[in-house]
């Protein structure tokens, strides 16, 4: 038996749990792609064998280690999976989401130079159609549910059954500051940044940290643990090695905000405790209005990712029929993981809404883990207490570099403190008030409060996006189900606030996306016909 007493090794995760006994239950959605095969109802030792096999298959393809094997694929937890079995031959998995356009997801790969790209049918043929075939930028590629024979040349495009029935060479372990997985950001501003991880900083520090059983936090005996979210993204490595160290009874995973799939596996296993995306919980809100909802036994909701708006916090909390459920925010970033938390409640909830109810208190710096401090943008020197600045931290989790931008990587890292980007206010308490990202901020407030205000007071209104105007005033993007609006309505909600742009109504899927459900603000910009310039610099995206 294993002696550690937390994750430390991705490409053995598998394995180290099988051998503490885990006998956690997985359920999926829809089976995996890399084995559809298995079903949906899945046991711990069982995805150890799989882990191994495609670790099989990596060998085949020709990865050795030190390789770069990038990911590209429709969004399942099995994205998970190939990374162990990536890191498993001493290779460096590096997940790009199939929500990248083919352009962007040309300019990654040229910049990782991987030795093999995973991908799939669906992915390969859309970016051959725009003219970007992402096979020509790797070695070899493998294609998880092809047939043989699409394309490129003999022996380049490999389909799995030409890889099967190799056994996997012994576990490589990484050095504990070796890059271990790459992943990118969420793009929001342009196009994503390629952020390289160690042992050390996602496994020892972010998973380490979250597989002790802290109070309301740490996964319970008898929890369901359900998460929503890109598997692409690296929250979904710390996400599970921390759930499965603890052992809960069980472990759901959901791809997609599709009531179609997500419903009935939420129903069939409620969850316990519940972590998505802000827009997957904007999307399920009115499931959380009804009486026949699957939230009833939810005592932990967690939310990091992007902004949370308090009308859906509220919505949840009101849901379930725990006595004393509780929302976890987080704030952090790819490079950092988190940096600080709150835990809302019902009665934090109501208390907000005696002002202009917003969730930008973030809490207070992860305790012995992070520091804070807030700068002049300008002359990079502390403000005072209480008066917005931009955002620095100290993180022993703070990832390794940018692959292809080093420069850029550099130019945000000052001494051992890293700039984070954002506008916010650190409190006489050591509290972080959220006021914008740096590259969107408003020449008078903040954007994320007036989001907030605007969701809060218009019950309609699924989502607001501010977008600030150098000559003008911001210009508000409000969805909503039918794509259109009460003027009347919206002028006496925002009547308070500081002058805006006439709303410009849009419906859900009229907004472009990430993988991780963020407003791409630079292209929305671009499609409203708005300057590429805002208020901000720009400067440390």
């Amino acid at each position: 038996m294993t002696l550690f007493t937390k994750p430390i090794h991705l490409g053995t995760l598998f394995d180290d749990l099988a051998g503490r006994g885990a006998t956690t239950a997985v359920h999926l959605g829809r089976p995996l792609d890399i084995a559809p095969h298995l079903g949906t109802e899945l046991d711990v030792s069982g995805v150890a064998g799989l882990v191994r096999e495609a670790a099989g298959w990596f060998a085949a393809a020709g990865v050795r280690p030190g390789d770069r094997v990038a990911i590209a694929k429709r969004n399942h937890w099995d994205y998970v999976l190939l990374s162990c079995a990536v890191a498993r031959l001493g290779a460096v998995p590096a997940s790009l989401s199939a929500h990248l356009e083919p352009g962007t997801l040309e300019i990654l790969l040229k910049r990782l130079e991987p030795a093999l790209l995973v991908t799939d049918t669906a992915l390969l043929a859309a970016a051959r159609d725009a003219g970007a075939d992402p096979a020509v930028h790797a070695a070899r590629t493998l294609v998880v549910d092809g047939p043989a024979g699409l394309g490129g040349p003999a022996g380049h495009v490999l389909c799995l059954d030409e890889v099967r029935g190799i056994d996997a060479p012994p576990p490589r372990r990484p050095h504990l500051d070796a890059p271990l997985s790459i992943m990118h950001t969420s793009g929001t501003t342009g196009v994503p940044k390629l952020v390289t991880h160690s042992t050390r900083t996602i496994m020892r520090r972010l998973a380490g940290f979250e597989s002790h059983r802290w109070p309301l936090l740490g996964s319970r005996p008898d929890d369901t643990v359900t998460g929503a979210f890109s598997f692409a993204h690296g929250r979904a490595l710390a996400w599970t090695a921390s759930v499965l160290w603890l052992s809960p009874a069980a472990l759901s995973a959901l791809t997609s905000d599709d009531w179609d799939e997500a419903g009935p596996l939420l129903h069939r296993h409620r969850p316990t405790t519940l972590e998505a995306h802000p827009a997957t919980f904007v999307r399920w809100q009115h499931r959380a209005e009804r009486g026949d909802h699957p939230f009833d036994r939810v005592r932990l909701y967690v939310s990091t990712f992007d902004a949370m708006h308090p009308p859906t916090v509220r919505t949840f909390l009101g849901a379930t029929g725990h006595g004393h459920p509780v929302w976890m925010q987080g704030w952090g970033q790819s490079e950092t993981g988190p940096l600080t938390f709150r835990f809302l409640t019902r009665r934090a909830l109501a208390r907000e809404r005696e002002r202009h109810p917003t969730t930008r208190d973030l809490g207070h710096p992860v305790p012995t883990r992070t520091r804070l401090r807030a700068v002049d943008p300008h002359t990079m020197r502390p403000v005072p207490t209480g008066v917005p600045g931009l955002l620095f931290c100290r993180t022993g989790a703070l990832c390794l570099g940018y692959v292809g931008e080093e420069g850029r990587w550099r130019s945000k890292l000052v001494g051992e403190w890293w700039n984070t980007g954002d506008i916010g206010v650190i409190t006489r308490t050591g509290g972080v008030r959220l006021v914008d990202r740096e590259v969107d901020a408003l020449r008078e407030g903040g954007c994320l409060e007036v989001e907030d205000v605007v969701d809060d007071r218009l019950p309609e209104v699924l989502e607001c996006v501010v977008l600030s105007v150098p000559d003008g005033p911001p210009v508000p993007v409000v969805v909503t189900g039918d794509g259109r609006l009460d003027t009347d309505a919206w002028r006496e909600a925002v009547a308070d606030l500081p002058e805006l742009a006439d709303p410009v109504v849009r419906t859900w899927d009229e907004l472009p996306r990430t993988g991780t459900g963020k407003v791409r603000r630079t292209v929305l910009r671009d499609r409203l016909g708005l300057r590429p310039d805002t208020c901000g610099t720009g400067k440390w995206t």
